[in-house]
């Protein structure tokens, strides 16, 4: 058990670098939208995608505060029964104040009982983690109608703009150029805030395997490691391809379809992969069909997959996936004879149908557009959307439907 005077020393130390901390880029998050309310504000996200910048930036807000980091050695050993000394603590070294900052709580069991009775107590209070089903369960059990979520994902294509000093308003010529330059980078690189800062992908491979091996293996004692790794380095591989559970398991050597489903489902909790489901009437249907697969980044799954030739184009569907997912969009895939990438649903309406292709021309026109086009017939859509590397135009159909083509980064500045 840390001692007092050892946590006292542990909270000024975590303190001090807290506050000396880059606020880094801002966020496309409202602020103030998770200020004026007394609820507590969990941000939830992949490690090192810059949750803890993102606690930086909402302290800016306050004067005083509390704050701790439970991704540290030394709180190893910390238990439940060891927050009521903390605050003890945090009280000796600040008095009068109502603002906690928590950083990586889920790795304390029990947590949600602190929480929930301090903020019965009026603390506001800013929670980080990093495994979306450990928070979800607490949350969900314990601390129903008292917090409020932000899922934080990689910096979006604007936040990578706004870290490389470009401002996306009144594009001239000039400016579009380099907008395009960066657009090729961040397709091929990703937006891990830390890769970006100094270009190594040795802090892509370090994050990876922090969350393969000691967020996934070890928390849920995986003993058929080598096909788990065989696994996960295949789904990257083929992130935006069709993946069926029988088929996985057989690639990788697993005896059992459930084994993949458990294994895929420990690597959503940890925000690296998402599986999407057919859009189909039928739940059943939906659930139990072929699913494709999607990665949380470009630049990782660079990293660690096995790359046989360029693939922009499933790197731009992946990086479209990622960027509809901060958008909180509800995602399916359609496919009837022909395929349309993305089906967007808002409170359980189809609102829009994407389809996605680095570059039309005369041997994929007719597949892509009439992938879109079954979308858009099935599903009661008036216009839809194929984004591209670079090509703008609108086909307008002659029942009055239109079909807006138009660059992916241009998309991706549009919200």
């Amino acid at each position: 058990m840390i001692s007092d005077r050892s946590l006292e020393e542990l909270i000024l130390d975590q303190h001090e670098v807290f506050v000396t901390k880059d606020p880094g880029v801002k966020r496309e998050i409202d602020h103030l939208r998770y200020m004026r309310h007394n609820q507590i504000v969990v941000i939830s996200g992949v490690r090192r995608c810059g949750k803890s910048t993102l606690m930086r930036q909402f302290a800016d807000h306050y004067e005083e505060y509390y704050y701790i980091n439970f991704d540290d050695e030394r709180l190893i050993n910390f238990k439940v029964s060891d927050f009521s000394r903390l605050m003890v603590i945090f009280k000796k070294i600040m008095k009068n104040v109502r603002t906690i900052f928590i950083d990586e709580i889920q790795n304390i069991e029990g947590w949600e009982r602190f929480v929930r009775r301090i903020h019965d107590e009026g603390y506001k209070i800013f929670i980080t983690g990093s495994n979306a089903r450990l928070l979800s369960s607490e949350l969900g059990t314990h601390l129903t109608g008292r917090y409020t979520k932000v899922e934080l994902y990689p910096f979006s294509f604007s936040e990578f703009l706004d870290f490389r000093g470009i401002e996306p308003s009144r594009i001239t010529s000039e400016k579009k150029a380099d907008i395009i330059k960066c657009f090729d980078y961040y397709l091929e690189n990703g937006g891990f805030p830390e890769f970006l800062k100094y270009g190594d992908t040795e802090f892509l491979k370090r994050s990876y395997d922090d969350i393969i091996y000691r967020d996934i293996i070890a928390r849920h004692g995986i003993r058929e490691v080598k096909s788990f790794l065989l696994l996960v380095q295949y789904i990257n591989t083929n992130a935006a391809k069709d993946a069926g559970y029988a088929s996985l398991a057989k690639a990788v050597g697993l005896k059992s379809p459930v084994s993949v489903r458990d294994y895929i489902g420990f690597l959503e909790e940890a925000y690296l992969v998402f599986e999407l489901y057919r859009y189909d009437a039928s739940l059943k249907r939906q659930y139990s069909g072929q699913k494709k697969m999607y990665v949380i980044d470009n630049g990782m799954r660079n990293t660690v997959s096995f790359r046989f030739s360029k693939d922009t184009g499933r790197l731009l569907e992946n990086m479209i996936l990622i960027e509809l997912k901060r958008r909180e969009s509800e995602l399916f895939f359609f496919r009837e004879k022909n395929e349309c990438d993305f089906i967007i649903c808002e409170g359980g309406h189809v609102t829009s149908a994407i389809q996605v292709s680095y570059e039309l021309n005369g041997d994929n026109l007719k597949r892509e557009t009439e992938g879109l086009r079954k979308a858009m017939a099935s599903l009661d859509l008036k216009s839809g959307i194929i984004l591209t590397y670079n090509q703008e135009e609108e086909i307008a159909d002659k029942d009055g439907k239109i079909i807006y083509v138009m660059p992916a980064w241009r998309w991706l500045l549009e919200r």
